[in-house]
């Protein structure tokens, strides 16, 4: 079997600026949703999908904002966005969906820890993430754990996370301390580009690992000098910044590879649909739960 894991948070992101908006019977915006909906249905309705689980940042804020002062905070987000996630997270549970709703931890968490629990387990060929972020890609093994941005159709495996950074999956983490990420509200290295880190890590793996002796980067010396003075500079800010991008995979989860086994909507949906002005879903509904 294969085990899909979805980024519910960026598939409502998604929704939110690609879907249509919509409005709810009393009138509260609700396109987000009711694009998630739609997309999760097409998901577990599609042969061979077995096995979901959706997870949801639900907050914002995680542990952490408790490190780093800067780190992403729910500031700035769509207040007609914002409000639609405890609703979000209650209609995809009621499409029978395992539903992974974190507060000190953040979705990707999640994700990583799903795909740690499970990928050796008996009977499962693959674990796949659905999401195309980038802080994702450190989770990625061979073929065994692979990302699939569905909206695009591209599946990355191993080889496709080294052919698109420059490096294994192990130093994302590193990578992305060293280029920053402005979704995260990290910035990075002063004169570490995505081209330099690439080149540098793809060489030495991790941070503690680079030399202090520029002569040994493989590239010009003067550019060299220039990038290793701004990393002893700001050494420590750098490990912050990757223990930032670092996933966790050790979230406390209570759900077993049976429980991730789509066994049909509940009668819950019923009353969801209706509310959110979307009945036309529960005619694509073909898997009904036992009451």
């Amino acid at each position: 079997m294969k085990v899909h894991l979805v980024d519910g948070t960026y598939e409502l992101f998604r929704n939110h600026f690609g879907a249509p908006p919509r409005s709810a019977l009393d009138g509260h915006e609700v396109g987000a949703t009711v694009g998630l909906l739609n997309s999760l249905l097409a998901l577990v309705s599609t042969p061979g999908i077995t096995h979901v689980a959706c997870a949801f940042d639900h907050v914002i804020e995680s542990f952490r904002n408790g490190l780093y002062a800067g780190y992403k905070t729910g500031e700035g987000v769509d207040p007609k966005l914002s409000v639609q996630f405890p609703e979000a997270e209650r209609a995809v549970a009621a499409l029978g969906i395992v539903v992974w709703s974190m507060v000190e931890f953040e979705a990707d968490d999640a994700l990583a820890t799903g795909a740690a629990l499970f990928k050796d387990q008996p009977g499962v060929e693959q674990i796949v993430i659905c999401s195309p972020d980038k802080d994702l890609a450190q989770v990625v093994s061979g073929d065994r754990v692979v990302c699939w941005d569905r909206r695009r159709d591209i599946v990355i495996d191993e080889e496709g996370v080294i052919e698109k950074y420059g490096i294994r999956p192990a130093s994302i983490p590193d990578w992305l301390a060293l280029v920053g990420d402005t979704a995260d509200g990290y910035p990075g290295i002063p004169g570490w580009g995505q081209k330099s880190a690439s080149g540098v890590l793809s060489r030495f793996d991790h941070l503690e690992s680079i030399p202090s002796d520029p002569h040994q980067l493989g590239i010009p010396l003067v550019r060299a000098t220039r990038l290793l003075e701004s990393l002893t500079t700001r050494r420590e800010e750098a490990f912050l910044y990757r223990l930032l991008a670092t996933l966790r995979s050790d979230v406390p989860m209570k759900e077993n590879l049976a429980d991730l086994q789509w066994q049909g909507a509940a009668a819950d949906l019923a009353r969801i649909c209706h509310d959110l002005g979307n009945e036309a879903l529960l005619k694509r509904v073909s898997k009904w739960r036992a009451a």
